[in-house]
């Protein structure tokens, strides 16, 4: 019997808006959604909660999302990379073994 493969799980790209939370993140998905009637585009945003197991993400970042299977009441997204750091933020100094 052949390997049984995952489906295509979904990919998504959006803004980190709290990071008060251990290793939970808030992320905003924005998309653009033109209305029925009247033509206009229209911001909408998804919110996810994001499982970010190392606590890499901080707010303001963009970072890349993948679908995953329950982990709590909210969280059913992974975080897979941070895409973009937020513009301002000091880096984290690396541990510095003697």
């Amino acid at each position: 019997m052949a390997e049984h493969e995952r489906g295509k799980r979904r990919v998504a790209i959006g803004v980190v808006t709290s990071d008060k939370m251990n290793k939970t993140r808030r992320v905003e998905i924005p998309r653009l959604v033109k209305h029925a009637r009247y033509g206009k585009y229209i911001r909408r945003r998804t919110i996810c909660h994001v499982h970010d197991e190392e606590n890499q993400s901080h707010q303001g970042d963009t970072v890349e999302i993948m679908e995953t299977r329950p982990l709590s009441r909210t969280k059913n997204w992974r975080l897979i990379r941070v895409v973009a750091e937020a513009a301002g933020t000091p880096p984290v100094p690396e541990a510095v073994i003697p």
